[in-house]
């Protein structure tokens, strides 16, 4: 497949970039380095600084220089920068995928019977007027009568479900209780 680039000139820019950039960095450092040079030289005599103004020159040009020199080589350093962190991604996104797919099948499953209408646990009918109440609840939503709660097993103490009508662990019968 061919790359096709949205400027003809690109690549022309970006030599210009990167050969000018740093050219008009170093002449700036050079600049900054007599004005700087300059003025710890002047503490020897009685006079002014002569060549200080070379700070004020090279200042900007080492900030233009910069800016060249990064807009030069951008391209360069996202390809290193994308070579060294697309694999880290990479491995921490399938750890992480590995690690929860349990958790995302059993919430996946629990949708799926919400959507159907199913429920994991049995609904409670009030024995005084048959309306249906949630799991759980010892008093009846619609008349206020008691609701059946655990039944444990006259045999061996094992408690089963309310309308249990034998034992879970003995196989007793409940309903001799």
């Amino acid at each position: 497949m061919r790359h096709r680039q949205i400027d003809p000139g690109h690549t022309a820019k970006r030599n210009v970039l990167r050969i000018a950039g740093p050219l008009i960095l170093l002449v700036g450092a050079l600049f900054l380095i007599v004005g700087v040079g300059s003025f710890f030289m002047s503490f020897g005599g009685f006079g002014p600084p002569r060549y200080f103004w070379c700070v004020f020159v090279g200042m900007p040009l080492i900030f233009i220089g910069k800016v060249m020199s990064v807009a030069g080589f951008a391209g360069a350093v996202a390809r290193y920068q994308a070579g060294e962190y697309a694999p880290v991604a990479k491995d921490t996104f399938n750890y992480i995928a590995d690690e929860s797919e349990v958790g995302v099948r059993t919430l996946a499953s629990a949708v799926g019977q919400g959507l159907r209408g199913e429920t994991n646990q049995a609904v409670l009918q009030c024995p005084a007027c048959g309306s249906d109440n949630d799991p759980g609840s010892k008093y009846c939503d619609q008349c206020g009568g008691p609701l059946p709660g655990e039944v444990s097993c006259p045999g061996c103490g094992e408690i089963n479900d309310h309308d249990a009508r034998f034992c879970d662990r003995c196989g007793r019968s409940i309903a001799d209780a």
